[in-house]
């Protein structure tokens, strides 16, 4: 039975596949169903869940950066507080919400890093409810076991940083966008929750707000009348967010030396974003309905938004702009942009869908269970790389691992040094280990200084306080920056190390050096 594409009424349930041309009668290929509306979210969440927390902790490791995040939680709101107004102002907001959770469960490594993988389930939820709107029920669910599965989003995942709860914030704004660009006038609740979810992304982390371009190209490509309308809500909701979040970008202007270790692009970093762009492209530009695919909930084709509407300007235009940031000072680091995953999935996903659609029907396989081989084999494929992210050396270094090596080789009253001064975060996450040794060169400790690696004494009191012991412990890096610029104290330490002492031993752990050093006779 014909029927005319532009005459029919547009089915908007959850649970029915519209072909775009025709109705056919369902052979043994075609007896299959759209998922419920709430599988659609809650599989992909499960997944991501699940990869989540599939080795959670990593080998018993911990490193630099999920330090700081330790030791900033375990501290006071006054001395977060007093730490942020020197360092790391840009995770403030993250440091307060670790400093909750670890009130309330203690701290940990499965607590350090649970909120990251819950914030991933929540994207992977939201991403797949965005494209079930945008291209209907099998389209958001590819798209949501995509991202799920994506390398770069399952190693943030099962990091103690705040850069999954970013994510999950984007995924939250791009689908109010999508509410509010497809249904304008069900009221002003959506861009409030809009503004609101923008704004938490960006107190978090305050490149997010690079999403908005992306978003503004997203409203400009909306096919549908009452567009200036639209126009001003999406402005008037950016403007608030940007209110909200400019006094922290401002603030933390004071603190940009924290980036100035950030290289530039490599042209193999270039060749990346170039590759997964086109790759995003190619999927986008798949024609859905006439694979014999599906309309779907959102009525594909005739909403105000595509896939390829939301799905690109999201992977390609925060990415853009912060390599035309960085033209000017370094910045580019995937994780600042890593939401830009979701607009890879959201194309990706669809054209997934298609194409197990179009198998299905000529294989005569349910769809459901096509779709589940194919992320059991997408999950296989990349079983080398995930067990690898799961792994201590899949990070730069290890600060339990080098911690570890101090308690076995220290004596009591050993000296200790750290080289450079940060790396005392192996003390600070593990006193323990450090019991029975002097630091040498400590003269304030962190927290009362509102630091992460407290302030040091002058270069003489550090040499007097070396020549003092027969036997110093040093915790340095496996392989030391040689871009680096080595300041007068360090030198120091490595002038009279290498006058005054003999290197006795050496292991290297997982990115870090302990050496031990005895004094040389006279």
């Amino acid at each position: 039975m014909s029927v005319d594409a532009d005459s029919a009424p547009i089915d908007r349930s959850p649970v029915q596949l519209v072909p775009r041309r025709t109705v056919r009668r369902a052979g043994p290929a075609d007896r299959w169903t759209a998922p419920r509306a709430a599988l659609v979210a809650v599989v992909p969440a499960l997944l991501a869940l699940a990869l989540g927390c599939w080795g959670i902790t990593r080998g018993h490791s911990l490193w630099r950066d999920e330090a700081a995040t330790w030791q900033a939680a375990r501290r006071s709101l006054p001395e977060i507080w007093q730490l942020v107004g020197q360092v790391d102002l840009v995770h403030g907001l993250y440091y307060v919400l670790m400093h909750v959770v670890f009130a309330l469960g203690g701290p940990s490594l499965i607590a350090l890093r649970l909120p990251s993988v819950l914030a991933m389930a929540a994207a992977a939820a939201m991403t797949a409810v965005i494209g079930r709107r945008l291209a209907g029920p099998w389209a958001g669910l590819a798209a949501g076991l995509v991202l799920a599965l994506i390398p770069n989003i399952q190693h943030y995942a099962q990091e103690g940083r705040s850069y999954a709860l970013v994510t999950a914030c984007v995924a939250a704004a791009t689908w109010f966008l999508v509410r509010g660009v497809t249904a304008p006038r069900k009221g002003l609740g959506r861009w409030a929750g809009y503004a609101a979810a923008v704004l938490c992304a960006a107190l978090l982390n305050w490149f997010s707000l690079l999403v908005l371009p992306a978003h503004a190209v997203t409203v400009l490509l909306a096919r549908r009348r009452g567009l200036r309308g639209v126009l001003v809500r999406w402005s008037g909701s950016a403007a608030v967010a940007v209110a909200g979040a400019l006094p922290l970008v401002l603030a933390s202007r004071s603190q940009a030396e924290q980036v100035s270790w950030i290289k530039p692009v490599a042209w193999t970093t270039l060749l990346g974003i170039a590759a997964l762009v086109l790759a995003g492209a190619v999927c986008a530009c798949a024609r859905y309905g006439r694979s014999g695919a599906y309309e779907g909930s959102g009525a594909y084709g005739r909403s105000a938004l595509t896939p390829a509407s939301v799905a690109l300007p999201l992977l390609a235009v925060p990415q853009a702009g912060l390599l035309l940031a960085s033209l000017v000072q370094p910045l580019y680091i995937d994780r600042y942009v890593l939401f830009t995953n979701i607009g890879f999935a959201l194309a990706a996903g669809p054209a997934l869908a298609a194409a197990v659609h179009a198998v299905a029907m000529r294989v005569r396989i349910p769809a459901r269970a096509l779709l589940a081989g194919v992320t059991a084999l997408g999950f296989l494929a990349l079983l080398p790389v995930e067990t690898g992210l799961r792994s201590p050396q899949s990070r730069v270094d290890d600060v339990l691992g080098a911690a570890g090596v101090v308690a076995a080789q220290g004596h009591d009253g050993d000296g200790v040094l750290f080289l450079p001064a940060a790396r005392r975060d192996t003390a600070l996450v593990s006193p323990a280990a450090f019991k029975g040794l002097d630091d040498l060169a400590l003269r304030q400790g962190p927290v009362a200084g509102g630091t992460l690696k407290g302030t040091e004494q002058p270069s003489a009191r550090i040499r007097a306080e070396m020549l003092a012991h027969r036997r110093i412990v040093l915790v340095t890096d496996a392989a030391p920056a040689t871009s680096r610029p080595v300041p007068a104290r360090e030198a120091m330490k490595k002038r009279v190390l290498a006058r005054h002492f003999a290197r006795v031993g050496t292991t290297e752990t997982r990115g870090r050096r302990v050496d031990v050093y005895v004094r040389k006779r006279s």
